[in-house]
C-alpha cells in the first residue's frame, strides 16, 4: 500500500515539476496547469496531463493542442520512481526526505535539457535546506554535506576554469550551472556518497556522448546538456549510495 501511496505522490509532484519546469526558466511564478497555445486553464479534473490523455482527448478543450509529450513523461516518471522508493529505503524520514530530492532533481533534468539551464533560484535554496535537513535523516550528517557541498564546486569549479582556458568561454558544454549542481548534489547525498554519483555522471555522459557520435559522427561538435546526467547518478544515489558506501568502506 506504501508503494501505492507514493506513487500517487509521484503523480503529484509530476504535476509541480511540470508547472516549475514551464516557470522557472521565464521567470515567472509558477500557476495551475494551462494550455501553452491558449492559455486555457484547466481546471482540477484536468491539472494531471495523464487523465487529459486517458479521460480528456489527450488535447486542449479549447484549442485543441495536444498535451505535451514531457508532461505525461515526467508524470509517468516521478510515479513510477516514488513507488520504487518504499521498497528501496527504510527509515520513513529518509524516505520522505530522498523522495523530495528525487523531485528536485527530476526538475533539474527537465529544466536543463529544455533550456540548458540549471538555475539558482533551485539550486541555492535547496542547498541551504539539504544542510538543515541532515538533522532529520539517517543517512547523511552536516559535516557530510557540508563537505560534499564544498568538494562538490571545488572540484567541478576546477573542470569548469581549465576547461574555459583550453577549450574558450562558451566553447564547452559544462557551465557553472553544472558547479552549483555539484555543489547541491554534494550536500544532498554527503560526501560518502557524492563522490560515486559523480563518477557514474561523468561515466553515463561519456557513454551517451560518444554512442551519439558512433550514431551520427555529424554530432561529434553536439554539446549536449551535462547537468542531466549528474542529477541522474544522483537520483540513483540516493537510493543505493548509503549501500555502496557501505560496501566500499568493508562495513556491513
Amino acid at each position: 500500500m506504501l508503494n501505492v501511496l507514493f506513487a500517487l505522490i509521484g503523480l503529484v509532484a509530476g504535476i509541480v515539476i511540470n508547472a516549475l519546469a514551464d516557470a522557472l526558466p521565464q521567470r515567472r511564478r509558477p500557476t495551475p496547469p494551462a494550455c501553452p497555445k491558449c492559455g486555457h486553464r484547466y481546471g482540477p479534473a484536468g491539472w494531471l496531463g495523464i487523465g487529459r490523455r486517458l479521460w480528456g482527448g489527450g488535447q486542449c478543450p479549447q484549442c485543441g493542442l495536444p498535451t505535451r509529450r514531457r508532461v505525461l513523461l515526467v508524470e509517468v516518471g516521478a510515479a513510477l520512481l516514488f513507488a520504487a522508493l518504499p521498497s528501496l529505503i527504510a527509515a520513513p524520514l529518509d524516505l520522505v526526505v530522498n523522495a523530495f530530492y528525487t523531485a528536485v532533481l527530476l526538475l533539474i533534468i527537465v529544466i536543463d535539457l529544455e533550456h540548458r539551464l540549471i538555475l539558482d533560484v533551485v539550486t541555492f535554496p535547496i542547498t541551504l535546506l539539504a544542510v538543515g535537513l541532515t538533522f532529520v535523516v539517517s543517512d547523511n550528517t552536516w559535516q557530510s554535506a557540508l563537505l560534499g557541498a564544498a568538494v562538490g564546486y571545488g572540484f567541478f569549479f576546477l573542470i569548469y576554469w581549465v576547461a574555459q582556458l583550453i577549450y574558450g568561454a562558451g566553447s564547452v558544454a559544462f557551465g557553472m550551472g553544472d558547479v552549483k549542481l555539484a555543489m547541491l548534489m554534494g550536500a544532498m547525498l554527503g560526501f560518502h556518497r557524492v563522490l560515486f554519483a559523480f563518477i557514474l555522471g561523468i561515466v553515463l555522459g561519456g557513454v551517451v556522448s560518444l554512442l551519439i557520435i558512433v550514431a551520427s559522427p555529424a554530432n561529434r561538435r553536439l554539446h549536449l546538456p551535462y547537468g542531466q546526467y549528474l542529477a541522474t547518478a544522483g537520483i540513483a544515489m540516493l537510493i543505493w549510495g548509503t549501500e555502496l558506501a557501505r560496501w566500499y568502506a568493508g562495513s556491513p
